[in-house]
């Protein structure tokens, strides 16, 4: 079965002049990493011929690891054996950008769903999960206070990782269509308007802009593709690398796949990371980034001076697995993975207006795993979420873990239907409404005592 096309994308792959100076995107920190020479020779092993000496890299002696074999059986009851080479190959150490095999599988994968104009120019890196990618591309790139751009309201995990940084975050509002260009354009011309000196035009122009297009976290909308070909001017006019967060590429409720920052980037200005976390296993933690290879090869000396290379196993049976179904039974698996989740987004929106209707409002997702509520009639959910829904035995998060304004109430909520059985959806948000109506009577019953006139004695 082919994968079902996105709606545009490049129409042929061809190379680009790279005019790009990606030093610029390259912090002092980071340019003082340099290869492990162990590491680099690692290259040279992977490939050696079979009469090949070694004596070189301390690689343990796979005859002393206590496993025989590894069988795993497939959803459709087909099995994958690792046992002698792919056995060898799962337990031992493998180059840092990732296992051969999969990593051309994963060049190919990319070719074929995106297209990429710069192709030429790009590589694939394989990171211990996709968050893992983009934290090691964000330490490569932005400095201790640097300006950084992020679509708002913002996934916590990329807010965990900036905090450390201290940056000057430049929130970008969100509508039902993703972020909205004028307001980015916006926020770029007061940066240049506010910069009048060499210093500040350093510090105060930023460099990265940060989206999670598909199905984003927590609201469930996909970016257009003509604001994302408006969003990319702007990079290209404003000199931005556009950091292309999309775990949820694969989870989208329409039946044409979005078209990717990377299917348009002709200059190579799009750091894109991808996982396998929603549509395989986040237990096997792999993700993988593709971009221009400069900033691919720096971002490979961040992971080779931490985890050295992603889990070795785990790559293995994902190689496995594709090599067992290919692309065709992959593609079918990624359909029934969107059906479902669309299934379940259809049972959370029918039970959200069966019983929030009039309390609440919400905008219908378009890809991804959440319902992003708007509460009615009360400025904060604080104390919603982390007390009375508590009691009326309901789970959700509250729209402050997503808010870069730390300071200011929020009204909004996240409900994720993923793990949820219909049933469960169903008295969940009937539970939520009971929760709702309490803390709408509290609030209410607050704010008139405290506009209640004070007597004089």
């Amino acid at each position: 079965m082919a994968p079902n096309k996105p709606e545009e994308s490049a129409q042929n792959v061809i190379e680009q002049p790279i005019s790009i100076d990606y030093d610029h995107f390259i912090n002092d920190f980071s340019k003082l990493r340099q290869p492990s020479v162990i590491r680099e020779l690692n290259k040279l092993y992977s490939q050696k011929t079979s009469d090949m000496v070694s004596l070189a890299g301390g690689l343990p002696n796979v005859t002393t690891f206590p496993f025989k074999e590894i069988q795993i059986t497939l959803s459709d009851d087909s099995t994958i054996s690792l046992k002698e080479k792919s056995l060898y190959d799962a337990l031992q150490y493998i180059p840092t950008q990732g296992y051969p095999p999969l990593l051309e599988k994963l060049r190919t994968l990319q070719l074929k769903n995106h297209r990429p104009p710069c192709w030429d120019n790009s590589e694939v890196l394989i990171t211990p999960g996709s968050q893992d990618g983009l934290c090691k591309a964000i330490e490569m790139s932005l400095s201790p206070g640097e300006p950084f751009i992020v679509q708002h309201p913002l996934y916590t995990g990329t807010d965990s990782i900036l905090k450390p940084y201290c940056s000057d975050l430049i929130p970008v509002e969100q509508d039902g269509n993703g972020i909205i260009p004028e307001l980015l354009k916006e926020e770029l011309e007061k940066r240049i308007k506010n910069s009048s000196d060499s210093f500040t035009m350093k510090k105060g122009i930023p460099k990265l802009l940060y989206v999670n297009p598909t199905g984003a976290n927590p609201t469930g909308v996909i970016l257009s593709t003509e604001r994302k070909k408006e969003i990319y001017k702007l990079a290209c006019k404003y000199n931005l690398i556009i950091l292309e967060d999309d775990p949820y590429y694969y989870l989208h409720f329409d039946d044409t796949r979005p078209v990717s920052f990377l299917s348009l980037d002709t200059e190579g200005r799009v750091l894109r990371f991808d996982s396998f976390s929603k549509i395989m296993s986040p237990g096997i933690r792999l993700g993988f980034v593709t971009g221009p290879k400069q900033l691919i090869s720096r971002i490979e000396l961040h992971v080779q001076a931490g985890a050295l290379h992603a889990c070795s196993l785990s790559q293995v049976i994902i190689d496995s697995f594709l090599e067992k179904w290919g692309f065709d039974g992959f593609f079918e698996h990624l359909e029934s993975v969107r059906k479902y989740y669309k299934r379940k987004k259809e049972m959370m929106i029918a039970a959200a207006e069966k019983h929030l209707t009039g309390l609440a409002e919400w905008n219908n997702p378009t890809a991804g795993m959440f319902l992003w509520i708007k509460v009615k009639g009360l400025p904060d959910t604080f104390n919603l979420v982390g007390n009375e829904c508590i009691k009326h035995g309901v789970m959700l998060v509250m729209g402050h873990a997503y808010s870069v304004y730390k300071d200011k109430p929020s009204s909004y909520l996240r409900a994720c239907f993923s793990l949820a059985t219909p049933e469960q959806i169903e008295v969940g948000m009937e539970r939520l409404a009971k929760a709702i109506r309490v803390e709408q009577e509290r609030y209410k019953n607050s704010t008139n005592s405290n506009n209640a006139p004070s007597k004089n004695h």
